[in-house]
């Protein structure tokens, strides 16, 4: 809620996804946004690595914000492009995106990031993992400089703790050991 970069350590299962929705949802409704003329813009990204855990974010949000007037879309491959194009032209607060999805879209022009407030990589270590590390490095060249930062790692292998350094600046560190 401070504005400061996060640095997330925790397993599956600890409860990071209610720890980094529910600051954003206060975040974006607190004041309430000016009112706007045309699609809303992104305000919120949130990149994680597969389309079950993009899923599983949207609907902690759906259900975390459902009295709220925000807009969530969830985007990644192996479905239809046509319907998520709709939903970006209308417009989103939070869009929940797989990278190589994301990167399709921005490239045909769906995907503006210019109004980014805040930006949350989920699940970092498992992005690297599967091999995600260029599409990675190739979001971050899209973000707005000023922004808010929310790193979420299970592990912190060399990899990770590179693009931790290269993201954040002057992060906060919270760590949730396993029992």
């Amino acid at each position: 809620l401070q504005g400061r970069d996060l640095l997330g350590l925790a397993q599956t299962g600890t409860g990071k996804t209610a720890a980094f929705a529910l600051p954003i949802l206060q975040r974006l409704v607190t004041p309430p946004p000016p009112a706007l003329r045309g699609p809303r813009p992104i305000r919120v990204l949130i990149l994680t690595p597969t389309r079950e855990l993009a899923s599983q974010i949207d609907d902690s949000f759906r259900a975390y914000g459902r009295h709220l007037h925000l807009k969530s879309a969830v985007i990644f491959g192996g479905v239809g492009m046509e319907p998520q194009k709709q939903l970006l032209k209308v417009g989103v607060d939070i869009l929940i995106a797989t990278p190589g999805r994301l990167l399709d879209l921005a490239g045909q022009g769906f995907v503006h990031l210019e109004r980014l407030e805040v930006f949350v990589l989920d699940e970092a270590d498992r992005m690297l993992d599967m091999g995600f590390i260029h599409d990675v490095r190739r979001v971050i060249r899209l973000l707005p400089p000023r922004r808010q930062t929310l790193f979420f790692s299970a592990t912190m292998p060399p990899e990770a703790q590179a693009l931790a350094d290269q993201l954040l600046h002057d992060p906060a560190t919270v760590t949730v050991a396993p029992v």
